[in-house]
């Protein structure tokens, strides 16, 4: 019973984890960075700049707290994909501040610029133009490449001990494999930040909603959670 109150536990607190990196992760967008006139605008709504530095900061608890909710419950069926998940959030937790610090460098480049005016106009649009690329790649190729191995590793497990339905761990693999494959199709510039990203992603997306919502109704399959293979 014990055993059981603890899964359910897990369960619930992972669900919990899910919606709160995704409903995080919308609200970490910051539109204004994105425009052309970025230097300009970004002091000016300052207010925007932190309120999306603040929502990505709140991502690092669902990234990392995900895999080791999880962890008491997988890794009693494979101590290494557990292992490799639980790392893997992790890494993922420390790209995230990395990509709030570069946002928050953006800021005060914004403030800079606005203090000169036209006076360098090159060197403000070439570091800016250097940070906008770097940050790109930390949040769409480097954060989101560990969180979805993190995420494939532990739909391995659900797929192998069928602590959920197999329909919804399948799911989760396609999905991240298609945002992995996004990733990398944009760090070589195949793709932008555009439809087709987009549209890659959206499987793994819908597939973390609904684990979500499967964890916080339904919980793990009691019969497999403690059924510990030899």
């Amino acid at each position: 019973m014990k055993s059981t109150d603890s899964g359910r536990r897990s369960a619930v607190i992972t669900g919990g984890l899910l919606i709160a990196g995704l409903v995080t992760g919308i609200f970490s967008v910051v539109p204004v960075i994105d425009g052309a006139d970025y230097l300009v605008k970004a002091s000016t709504t300052e207010h925007q700049v932190l309120i999306g530095a603040f929502f990505q900061l709140l991502m690092v608890a669902s990234y990392v707290g995900i895999p080791i909710s999880m962890y008491p419950i997988l890794s009693k069926h494979n101590r290494g994909l557990a292992l490799g998940s639980v790392a893997f959030g992790i890494i993922a937790g420390v790209f995230i501040i990395i990509g709030v610090i570069i946002l928050l460098l953006l800021l005060t480049l914004s403030h800079e610029f606005a203090k000169v005016g036209a006076l360098n106009d090159s060197y403000f649009q070439t570091l800016g133009g250097l940070l906008r690329e770097g940050r790109d790649l930390v949040n769409h190729v480097a954060t989101t490449l560990a969180f979805v191995l993190a995420m494939f590793l532990f739909n391995c497990i659900f797929y192998q001990t069928k602590l959920v339905p197999r329909w919804l761990s399948f799911s989760g693999l396609i999905g991240s494999t298609l945002s992995i494959l996004a990733s990398l199709l944009f760090m070589i510039r195949f793709i932008g930040l555009d439809t087709a990203y987009m549209m890659l992603n959206v499987p793994i997306a819908v597939q973390q909603l609904v684990l979500a919502i499967w964890l916080i109704l339904k919980g793990f399959n009691r019969a497999k959670q403690n059924s510990v293979p030899n």
